[in-house]
């Protein structure tokens, strides 16, 4: 086999298919979110707005979590020294699973290093310590969620979308005795919309199953505290194992999950993706605990309350001009554009030209045929910045001539 000559392959399938992703150089401005530099190939820099960037509500340069992490940093220095069980465990990481358990209403939480890591570890684990556990997945699921699905074999059913009726079917199907699993999200980040939690809730009480939910685009984002929507909706209680990250609104970095204390030591004592992998370090654990701590209080809120606001006033300003919006009431504002290369192209121009950063969203993200451009407005990004991008969008739409959506009456 030539090697080379596979990867050439392999690479050129993805620039055929207008899909190969680039990477663009950009440097945060701290106490200027979401301003950023952009270091073009040639040389030259080029401000720049972000609108694509998880730091919903620009936790990530708050000084409140900036003065808990130099104060870590002082005190502690830059590592962890290893992995939880052998020196990793500090002062830090305890007071963030407790600010965790708190904000969950859970018994106890494990941090792990990324969201991503913890529904990988968590649901692969869960196999090990429920023998025979049937998991029911949403077909929509993250790859997190299917990897930690797919790993020790085992049982599996794929549910469509969002659908109780199909869920309950699989739920009948099978054997009432055996372990099972519900696995779902809160909201779905390519599409904005939100999972039926309550349905699901009620169909694992009726069939005995434990509840898994992955919170990762809600944490911060809604509840009266930032738990999220289970919060929000008032079902915390009935969900068996939360999800999370502290890389998205609470800004920092670091994945979790929540749970009650028995779980939380089966999972941190059976799990290779806890058990092996350095803990976070304690200047990180120390900022995510304070961005937590702020986010429960009232002025979290009012960042939560302005970041709405400004996500509605997007989504309809661009809805104003045709533009074919994906809007389920979510703070994700997706703009469906259908064709990877007229996609990148938009992204490319509105980076280049109007200083509009939003990457292209394309395939194996979201299926072939549904991509899109997705917005995630800030509760710092003013009225400014809302006007350069619907008149950006409004004139590289009819630049590119693209359809635009069909006005209602």
């Amino acid at each position: 086999m030539t090697y080379d000559s596979a990867l050439d392959t392999a690479l050129q399938r993805l620039h055929d298919e207008g899909r190969y992703r680039t990477f663009i150089d950009i440097e945060r401005k701290n106490g200027q979110f979401p301003h950023a530099v952009w270091s073009k190939e040639d040389g030259s820099e080029k401000d720049i707005t972000v609108w694509c960037g998880n730091d919903y509500l620009g936790m990530g340069q708050h000084p409140v979590v900036l003065a808990a992490m130099h104060e870590a940093l002082d005190a502690t220095g830059a590592g962890s020294g290893g992995t939880r069980n052998i020196s990793g465990t500090t002062v830090y990481h305890k007071r963030l699973e407790a600010e965790l358990a708190d904000l969950h209403q859970k018994e106890a939480a494990l941090v792990f290093t990324s969201a991503y890591i913890a529904n990988d570890a968590t649901l692969s684990t869960l196999r090990a310590i429920f023998p025979g556990l049937i998991i029911y997945s949403d077909v929509l699921n993250h790859n997190s969620m299917i990897e930690g699905i797919r790993k020790n074999g085992g049982e599996k059913r794929i549910f469509r979308h969002n659908d109780v009726a199909h869920l309950r079917e699989m739920l009948e199907a099978d054997d009432p005795a055996a372990p099972k699993l519900i696995a779902f999200e809160s909201i779905y980040s390519m599409d904005g919309d939100f999972g039926p939690i309550e349905a699901f809730c009620d169909l694992a009480d009726e069939f005995n199953a434990l509840t898994y939910i992955d919170e990762v685009h809600a944490v911060g984002m809604y509840g009266p505290r930032g738990g999220g929507v289970a919060e929000r909706d008032g079902l915390m209680d009935r969900i068996d194992i939360i999800n999370g990250t502290m890389a998205k609104a609470i800004g920092v970095f670091g994945g979790y999950i929540a749970a009650s204390a028995k779980m939380v030591d089966a999972i941190r004592s059976y799990a290779p993706g806890f058990i092996f992998t350095t803990s976070l370090p304690p200047t990180v654990a120390a900022g995510c605990a304070a961005s937590i701590a702020f986010l429960k209080t009232a002025e979290g809120q009012a960042l939560r309350d302005k970041q709405q606001l400004h996500a509605q006033i997007l989504k309809m300003r661009l809805k104003g001009l045709g533009l074919p919006i994906i809007d389920h009431g979510s703070h994700i504002v997706p703009v469906h554009v259908g064709h990877p290369v007229h996609c990148k192209l938009i992204s490319d121009m509105l980076l280049d030209r109007y200083g509009v950063y939003v990457q292209p969203i394309n395939f194996p993200t979201v299926p072939r045929g549904t991509e899109r451009l997705r917005f995630t407005p800030s509760p710092v990004h003013d009225p400014r910045e809302i006007d350069r991008v619907v008149t950006a969008m409004d004139q590289l739409w009819a630049h590119c001539a693209l359809n635009r959506a069909e006005l209602s009456a």
